[in-house]
């Protein structure tokens, strides 16, 4: 059975925590698609779509089709802020409404969990019906464009078999990923090769000044789990600049950017390939964000409170039982969490093909050694000088790590966009290491000096 691929990926990612924005998919079931064309959607209106009339017996092969790139916005959903497309292809002749949709992957395929984890996830293309489709965003109050392309006969035509053979049982299956080949990225390819390589001529030509992070980060903002989930997870791969070729793994992107294209159309001249354009529906939802958001000051904010609650009852807990309960509390949960994520990021890593999580420079921040502190942060209340003495070490060895992380961005190949995680982890780590130092290392020397003092008692 095939579902929503989209609501599939979210409540998988939440499991891994991270890459929790997979292409959206479009609800479809197998086969083809329905050849009727059902009545327009409500609240929407298609001047830029209208049935044209059967060509003439003579006509030009590839005439009677029209072309369009049909783009969805936005839902509320965070694996619907990235937007979705489609190919809508009007056959005249046969009256066929067929949108082909590169989104649709098989929940209970074999196998499916541990490939997504994994990072190996098959997707496939599929032809839907296309006013069917649009009925559906319509509904789920998520605006739809439709722009005609401005192709001869003969590229329409081309492009009509390529998706047909594309959608061929032996041939449909594709190995997603999420930024270099994803549901637009096909779309976009598609487009490109019957143009002759037009398209990509000009959009890889011009810098868009943007990167796959900052995309992201702008798309879910106003989310903070998922924000700060993907700001962990994802590395230095994903802020090289791109062109606005690359940046077309955005459907939205890529509405943008074919308006920037000309070809040669059908009468020999220089044309804008989008021929028309129309909003079919527009959601009545806020725009998309353009900006990307500066999280570091208030990362840094919440860093420095944690950091100084950890160094004061710290100081406190070799004195007082309630301040000592305070900072084993905070420094426990403190280490679970980086300790775990220490784990799952060195997974990413070298367990799956999540390329975007390779060398990550966050793992001096979320270090797995942080687990040895659960171990040790019980023990030194209790027992003497060595679980004291590996308390103290182990924590100024995660205070160091974290120090580095942030001194070797001045390096050449430690760039990665981390501002806000360092921001968050620093203060916190040398605020738990001067906790442990003040208090636990405070108490050692007491307990040595009383037990000097009653060695050379008369």
């Amino acid at each position: 059975m095939v579902r929503r691929g989209h609501v599939r990926v979210k409540v998988l990612a939440a499991v891994i925590g991270v890459l929790a924005f997979e292409a959206p998919a479009v609800a479809a079931t197998r086969g083809s698609a329905s050849q009727g064309r059902p009545p327009t959607p409500a609240g929407a209106s298609t001047p830029a779509v209208t049935a044209a009339e059967p060509p003439a017996a003579a006509a030009e092969p590839g005439s009677e089709l029209t072309i369009y790139l049909v783009t969805m916005g936005p839902g509320d959903a965070v694996w619907e802020r990235f937007g979705h497309n489609a190919l809508w292809i009007r056959d005249a002749a046969t009256g066929q409404d067929l949108a082909y949709n590169y989104g649709m992957f098989d929940f209970d395929e074999p196998g499916f969990l541990r490939n997504f984890i994994r990072g190996r996830l098959n997707y496939w293309v599929q032809p839907v019906d296309a006013e069917a489709m649009v009925r559906a965003y319509v509904a789920a109050n998520r605006s739809v464009w439709v722009q005609e392309l401005n192709l001869t006969p003969q590229q329409r035509l081309e492009l009509k078999r390529f998706l047909e053979w594309n959608s061929l049982p032996e041939n449909r299956t594709y190995r997603y990923d999420y930024y270099r080949d994803n549901c637009s990225t096909r779309v976009r390819d598609a487009i490109d090769m019957v143009l002759g390589g037009r398209l990509r001529e000009v959009l890889d030509a011009e810098p868009s000044g943007m990167t796959y992070r900052t995309h992201t980060r702008r798309l879910v903002a106003d989310d903070l789990p998922v924000f700060y989930g993907l700001e962990v997870a994802m590395t230095r791969a994903i802020d090289v600049p791109l062109t606005r070729w690359a940046e077309s793994f955005l459907p939205m992107e890529l509405m943008e950017n074919i308006r920037r294209v000309t070809v040669i159309d059908e009468s020999g001249r220089e044309a804008p390939l989008v021929k028309a354009e129309t909003l079919l529906f527009e959601a009545s939802r806020p725009p998309v964000p353009e900006g990307v958001p500066d999280r570091v000051p208030a990362s840094l904010a919440a860093g420095t409170v944690l950091g100084a609650a950890l160094a004061l009852s710290g100081r406190g807990a070799a004195q007082r039982r309630g301040p000592r309960v305070v900072f084993l509390l905070l420094a426990g949960v403190w280490a679970a969490v980086t300790g775990v994520l220490g784990i799952l990021l060195s997974f990413l890593w070298l367990g799956t093909d999540h390329w975007v999580t390779y060398g990550n420079e966050n793992l001096l921040q979320a270090n797995p050694l942080a687990l040895v502190l659960l171990v040790l942060l019980p023990l030194a209340t209790r027992r003497g000088t060595r679980a004291r003495a590996a308390l103290h070490w182990t924590a100024a060895a995660l205070a160091l790590l974290s120090i580095a992380g942030f001194a070797l961005q001045a390096l050449p190949g430690f760039d990665q966009m981390n501002g806000e995680i360092i921001a968050l982890a620093l203060p916190v780590h040398v605020g738990l290491a001067a906790g442990v130092t003040l208090g636990f290392a405070r108490r050692e020397r007491r307990v040595r000096v009383a037990a000097l003092q009653g060695a050379t008692a008369p």
